[in-house]
């Protein structure tokens, strides 16, 4: 009898382990219980090392997409989950990085129990500027294209353009653009819209930014549904007073239309 209560205590010590070990972090679902939706979009992510500043900017045929794919953090950095995206993993993602897990283990432990984990589209930057985005290698052909750019400080995705012109864009408006990192994410933005953007339309776009001793958002601006979301989102910034903003001529008044002669989006070959 002795024997069988010694065994039964060492199997319940033993499923509990497991049960420990495969726990996921605090917020994080395990893979059968995430729900998503489609949120097919462009996106930045960048950090300002050196005045303690951190943002995203988002576009999309998704409305609100502002309010569900980017997420920031003072001092600790950004994250965007887009195409399958779970706006329940922002908050979450944040906490690892708060925490000192560098930006692909938050990817990792993210997706690593994940059944849907090829469809999603996650980017992450910390505050030293370390970066990791994954990309969506399973999307159907409707998704396309789809990509990514990091560089010194940022990272940029996208799925569902136009092409990779979009990505490009917003890489290079990024790195030659003087200003403050809100100007640069605007910029940004504005420039891989320009090159084509969603390739299903402009419903919706919206700006984040964070700075070190300032809760919640420093700049926060959102444009949910609109015909033309980026544009909009870039004249409501030209009109804003805010430090966030810096001397980027694009970001003051007169507001003048960076593409006036655009064509409409339209999806590429996917052959």
């Amino acid at each position: 009898m002795f024997c069988l209560r010694l065994l039964a205590c060492a199997v319940l010590v033993s499923v509990l382990t497991q049960s420990i070990e495969a726990a996921p972090p605090n917020g994080v679902s395990s893979a059968n219980s995430v729900q998503s939706e489609i949120t097919a979009t462009f996106s930045i992510i960048a950090v300002d090392p050196e005045n303690h500043v951190c943002g995203a900017a988002v576009a999309s045929k998704y409305p609100a997409v502002g309010k569900v794919v980017p997420y920031v953090r003072a001092d600790v950095g950004a994250f965007c989950t887009q195409h399958h995206h779970v706006p329940k993993w922002g908050e979450p993602a944040l906490d690892m990085l708060q925490q000192g897990k560098r930006p692909d283990g938050v990817i990792f432990e993210l997706l690593k129990e994940d059944k849907d984990a090829e469809l999603r589209q996650l980017a992450i930057i910390d505050m030293q500027g370390r970066a990791a985005v994954h990309n969506p290698t399973t999307a159907p052909a409707g998704s396309r294209y789809w990509g990514a750019i990091t560089g010194r400080f940022y990272c940029c995705q996208g799925n569902t353009l136009t092409g990779r012109e979009v990505v490009v864009a917003m890489a290079s408006a990024y790195e030659e653009t003087d200003g403050s990192l809100a100007d640069r994410l605007m910029a940004a933005l504005i420039a891989a819209d320009c090159a084509g953007g969603d390739h299903r339309g402009r419903l919706a776009a919206g700006i984040r930014v964070a700075k070190k001793g300032v809760e919640g958002d420093w700049l926060s601006l959102h444009i949910d549904k609109s015909d033309d979301a980026v544009l909009e989102l870039a004249q409501k910034y030209a009109e804003l007073k805010h430090d966030a903003k810096g001397t980027w001529r694009g970001g003051q008044l007169p507001f003048r239309s960076p593409c006036p002669n655009r064509p409409m989006p339209t999806a590429p070959s996917t052959n």
